[in-house]
């Protein structure tokens, strides 16, 4: 679990930075992907293994979301292509934050 925790953190920082949350999709497919494995393999440690990724993907999903807000609260840096996106957001959500 903490191998699965310290690979999909970094990759959901990275993803919203790089394409924003509406890359929230990919954690859903993997995770299914990873369910769907977990399933199938017949070996009881291995198959929790996978289970465990599968479920740091689907927690990537509300992660996602998250990283969006500390990016907008200025805990994480914003990425410069997007900049007008996140203004928008930060007027849209005035007070909210």
């Amino acid at each position: 679990m903490f191998l699965s925790i310290g690979i999909c953190h970094p990759a959901v920082i990275k993803m919203e930075y790089s394409f924003g949350k509406q890359s929230w999709w990919v954690w859903l497919v993997a995770g299914l992907a990873f369910s769907l494995l977990s399933l199938l393999v017949k070996n009881s440690i291995l198959s929790t293994i996978i289970g465990g990724f599968a479920f740091s993907c689907f927690w990537g999903i509300r992660e996602m979301f998250q990283q969006e807000n500390r990016v907008l609260k200025g805990w994480f840096p914003e990425n410069p292509r997007r900049h007008e996106y996140y203004e928008e957001r930060r007027k849209s959500m005035k007070g909210k934050l």
